[in-house]
């Protein structure tokens, strides 16, 4: 008897240990599946949130990555530009508004230098003059008197661009080929040196007459290389006998490979072309179609519009008898001109002139200086001296 009474007290006493292992059971039933179920959403909220970061770091907006983030409790409700490279997305967490920046990255290109003209890789641009022209080469010379009244690098050699449509002009001028007679436009006349465009698309006819206009007004380049090619004897001979012209005229320092002045390979010097303005302006032609300001073109259904290169031409301060612009990278801006200055006939050439506008401006200083230091006392006198000779 009393054994079985000891009995029951060790079993009331081994009572709350069991009923606790009970429970310790039962809960871990409960929430094992519970933590797996967590562990697993857990992970599959670190993969999401390593996608949304790859997503971020392609540029992805912040409202779309917040919006795609699983298991948190924050949204974006607004997104602000903060500038070009600066997005603010603005939340609601707990009843406040949370600010974040995000700065975009940015790759910038490196800006590609201008190229330089070859009188600026000869360092020409570093020689001082007492006008400070910013052409690197400048003659400016009496056509009457021959005497030089400004030099500035004078003798150098350089491309000369589409002052070569002046040797282009004169040579289609003397040859007294048909003015009227119609060129078509070809595939050969497309600029393939320097990619530059026209509008006289390849079909396009004008006459020999219209297109010598274009080409000594307007510069245009088709125009010119359609002259060439439809030369007597074709392009090939045309180029020839630009060499065999610039020979009689005693330029030296000239050579031609064709008749637009796109490639760099067309050179001459100031003295040379100061030889070529003096004569061209013999040629009544060449003047007045170098000196026009405008002119309209029918071609087909169309009618064009082309106007004159340089602005001098209409400007009342200037009386201009003869000019030719040009430009390539490699030449720079080009000017040359036959202009009555002060009482005189000068003849002006300037060469690789940094900037767009750096030509017209040098050409307005030496016309002041010209008129406050170089006025012609006597322009009887230098009437009667031959036109023609020019210094070499």
């Amino acid at each position: 008897m009393p054994d079985l009474c000891s009995y029951r007290v060790s079993s009331q006493r081994l009572l709350p240990a069991l009923r606790l292992i009970a429970v310790a059971l039962c809960a871990t039933a409960f929430l094992l599946p519970a933590a797996e179920a967590a562990k697993k959403e857990k992970g599959a909220s670190n993969i999401k949130a390593q996608q949304v970061s790859a997503e971020s770091k392609l540029g992805a907006k912040a409202t779309s990555i917040a919006s795609k983030r699983r298991g948190k409790s924050e949204q974006a409700d607004k997104v602000v530009s903060g500038g070009r490279n600066v997005v603010a997305s603005i939340r609601k967490r707990g009843g406040k508004t949370v600010v974040a920046v995000q700065r975009r990255s940015v790759v910038r290109v490196p800006e590609v230098p201008a190229r330089q003209s070859f009188g600026q890789l000869a360092g020409l641009h570093n020689t001082e003059d007492a006008l400070d022209l910013k052409s690197s080469v400048a003659l400016v010379i009496d056509q009457d008197t021959r005497e030089v009244l400004f030099s500035k690098n004078d003798n150098v050699v350089l491309p000369i661009a589409s002052l070569t449509k002046l040797m282009t002009g004169l040579l289609i001028s003397e040859a007294r080929l048909p003015t009227d007679e119609l060129i078509t436009i070809t595939q050969d006349d497309v600029d393939t040196e320097k990619g530059s465009r026209s509008r006289l698309t390849v079909g396009s006819t004008l006459s020999r007459g219209e297109l010598l206009h274009l080409a000594l007004m307007s510069s245009e380049n088709r125009a010119a290389h359609a002259l060439g090619r439809t030369y007597p004897g074709g392009l090939d001979t045309f180029v020839s006998v630009m060499n065999a012209k610039a020979k009689m005229l005693g330029m030296k320092d000239t050579r031609y490979v064709e008749p637009t002045g796109l490639s760099s390979r067309n050179q001459s010097s100031a003295q040379d072309l100061a030889l070529l303005v003096n004569a061209a302006y013999a040629d009544a032609t060449v003047r007045q179609l170098s000196t026009s300001p405008e002119h309209q073109v029918e071609v087909g259904n169309r009618v064009l519009q082309y106007n004159t290169t340089n602005r001098l031409v209409k400007s009342p301060d200037w009386d201009i008898g003869l000019q030719k612009t040009g430009y390539i990278s490699e030449a720079g801006q080009c000017l040359v001109m036959q202009a009555r200055i002060a009482g005189r006939k000068l003849i002006m050439v300037f060469l690789d002139s940094a900037g767009k506008f750096a030509r017209i401006g040098d050409a307005e200083r030496v016309r002041r200086w010209v008129e406050a230091n170089h006025h012609l006392v006597n322009p009887a006198a230098a009437h009667r001296a031959p036109s023609t000779q020019v210094a070499g």
